[in-house]
């Protein structure tokens, strides 16, 4: 007789002593309390063996507005960015960029000059393996200002597209680079090569832009020659081999093979892209556990990025797990206070010891980090519309990005450090091309692609950004006016709509203490919505109609997971930023500074890599402590004369501290000891 404790139990309770003495001959005594033990299934990883592609694909829950349907209104810090980019953008000519696609193929490359740091083609004892990943950048850039109505990068980009593409149909019409195929045979023996993998992605993502958002047919014609010679190259490599050949960074070749899969409807190269799947990477994060700790960064989130375009088109959940997984554990567990990840390019600490890992290295906060994490929390978003997505991207945004453009030049930086007493540092006019360069053309060049959503109900309002957005299709047109975070209001108003109810949906930033003052026509709401939700506005407008918002800012606090005495400072959302004077800085501490040079094929690669910004050259300089009078920092930290400016009190060393994206040319610190 097989009989469980339920039913042994209810059996006892039934027939009374004569049966309880018969199930104690045939049931032995259970064994002692916390020691029963059921089976358990294997555990077993996520990703096993070949993947096999089946097409489910997945609807989304909102989308962004296309780019040619929002424009940036002038006199802000975000128009201001986009057009030292536009401008820096322009200064690169066209034939520079093509210098080493060029000689690469054998062709003419006239009387251009080529560009150097990563960009450096073949001149003696100097080269760079990562030469044609800033064109490939570049022409994403192209494709962003195109679909913002931008006719002159427009011309520029079909042009290198079209010079391109004789390079390409000069290498045999399919395989397109800046470098040659030996180096492949290098990546396929296992021997030393920095990433081509990595700089053909870049191609092919520029490629596809400039196919999907300007319009270049040619365009999608030598991305699909690229993609072909990729498919060509892996399909007769082993699982085994290619998981080996992944260990050397390889970007979001899955990513953009998905992309193209999608908007041809063709599963090949779906297929493909399932090649470009890490495993070793992959599994841990479907299981819900963070192994990122040594792992280079910006290797991996693209990875992930990948991983969601995945589940777009299949619908397989393990891809979602890992999406997800990585987003939340990144950003809650491995970000510091700007909302930017990484030390030295690397996790270099476990989750939650950040102040650990910040005495490490001065090498914090990658910036093409803080891009794929942007790019990431969009994907993301879309599959569930939750604000606070947002907060995320607009803190991310406020105190990363749009402080690290240096302004009038349009130059980029590498890292923004967080260790006391740097400064920022940036690149050159065409001398570096870091990887942070090339993203940064292309951040910069995108400012408009997030403010407002859509679905089947109405529009997201998700960023408080000086914009106009023109719904074409719904006849609706919407302008946000602000100053914000200047100001603590911003205010829309109607200037078109059709009859018929469409519904508003209001950020709520999660930062704010209290559910804001919201006017509709002048006069104050009965309702509103509580910080890190929507305030939804349903209604049949009208132009003219007008919406103001209050978001009263706060100082606040926010201590080291690790180390509660090591402490940040912000006003609402904004980062606050000690200022400790520029002494002794001079432009070559700024612009380009401590350009490394290896010897070639050493790890190098006789390439400039990103600025070491070390310690300052001033000797004694000193980075005050703090002592708290209260657990308010308003009780010690007062306003100064100057909009978003603070002065500390009471302290053997008074600081001024102000936002930490109009901090340049001046040595600053974010993290402070407070007793």
């Amino acid at each position: 007789m097989d009989l469980s404790r339920r039913t042994f139990g209810a059996l006892l309770a039934a027939t009374g002593p004569a049966a309880a003495a018969l199930g104690a001959q045939q049931n032995p005594a259970p064994p002692a309390p916390g020691n029963f033990r059921r089976p358990l299934a294997p555990e077993t990883p996520a990703f096993e063996g070949t993947l096999e592609f089946t097409r489910k694909t997945v609807a989304v829950r909102a989308e962004p507005f296309p780019m040619g349907q929002v424009r940036l209104l002038p006199n802000s810090m975000y128009h201001d960015a986009q057009e030292w980019n536009r401008g820096y953008m322009e200064r690169l000519t066209a034939d520079r960029l093509l210098y080493t696609f060029r000689a690469n193929a054998g062709l003419p490359v006239g009387s251009a000059k080529p560009l150097g740091g990563w960009e450096q083609p073949e001149n003696g004892q100097r080269s760079s393996e990562l030469r044609g990943h800033f064109p490939g950048h570049f022409l994403s850039a192209s494709a962003q200002l195109a679909a913002n109505g931008d006719r002159v990068a427009k011309a520029k980009g079909d042009y290198l597209v079209a010079e391109m593409a004789k390079c390409q149909q000069k290498l045999g019409g399919k395989y397109l680079s800046a470098f040659p195929t030996t180096w492949w045979d290098r990546l396929d023996k296992g021997e030393r090569v920095w990433a081509p993998f990595y700089t053909i992605h870049k191609i092919l993502a520029g490629m596809f832009d400039m196919y999907s958002l300007a319009g270049n047919r040619q365009a999608l014609e030598v991305l699909q020659g690229m993609a072909a010679w990729a498919d060509e190259w892996t399909a007769p490599k082993t699982a085994e081999h290619m998981q080996q050949i992944l260990t050397i960074e390889f970007g979001g070749m899955a990513e953009t093979l998905y992309r193209l899969a999608a908007a041809t409807n063709d599963d090949r190269w779906a297929r493909a892209g399932d090649r470009f799947q890490k495993r070793s990477f992959l599994n841990p994060l479907a299981a819900r556990r963070d192994e990122l700790r040594g792992l280079h960064v910006n290797t991996h989130i693209p990875q992930v990025m990948a991983a969601a375009r995945r589940y777009d088109l299949s619908g397989d959940m393990r891809f979602h797990d890992v999406a997800d997984y990585f987003f939340q554990e990144v950003t809650t567990a491995r970000t510091y206070v700007t909302g930017g990840t990484s030390n030295a390019e690397s996790w270099l600490a476990p989750p939650r010891r950040l102040a650990t890992e910040l005495k490490l290295s001065t090498n914090t906060a990658e910036c093409c980090c803080a891009y794929n994490m942007l790019k990431l929390a969009r994907h993301l978003y879309s599959w569930s519309p939750n604000p606070s997505y947002f907060d995320y991207y607009e803190h991310l945004l406020l105190n990363h990005r749009i402080g690290t453009i240096r302004p009038k030049t349009g130059y980029t930086q590498y890292y923004l450090s967080l260790t006391p007493g740097v400064w920022k540092t940036f690149g050159t006019e065409d001398q570096t091309f870091w990887c942070c360069t090339g993203s940064g053309v292309e951040e910069y060049s995108k400012l408009n692609d997030s403010i407002y959503w859509r679905d089947a109900g109405g529009l997201y309002v998700n960023l408080f950004i000086p914009s106009e957005l023109d719904w074409t299709e719904k006849g609706f047109k919407l302008r946000q006016e602000t100053k914000y975070p200047a100001s603590q209001s911003t205010t829309l108003t109607v200037t078109a709509a059709r009859a018929g109810e469409l519904a508003i949906r209001l950020r709520i930033p999660g930062w704010l203490e209290s559910a804001p003052s919201v006017k509709l026509n002048g006069k104050v709401l009965d309702a509103s919505a509580a910080p890190g939700s929507y305030l939804v506005l349903k209604r049949t407008w009208k132009a003219g109609d007008r919406i103001e918002m209050e978001l009263p800012m706060h100082l606040h606090v926010q201590a080291m997971p690790d180390d509660p005495a090591m402490q940040a400072f912000l006003y609402g959302p904004l980062v606050l930023a000690g200022d400790l004077g520029g002494e002794g800085l001079t432009e070559a501490h700024i612009i380009g500074p401590n350009l490394r040079v290896g010897a070639p094929n050493t790890e190098q690669f006789g390439s400039p890599l990103g600025p070491a910004n070390t310690t300052p050259p001033v000797p004694g300089i000193v980075i005050p402590t703090f002592r708290a009078s209260g657990a308010d920092p308003s009780s010690w930290i007062k306003p100064a004369d100057e909009p978003l400016t603070f002065r500390t009190t009471g302290q053997k060393k008074d600081v001024t501290l102000v936002p930490l994206n109009s901090l340049f040319d001046r040595r600053y610190s974010v993290y402070w000891q407070v007793g």
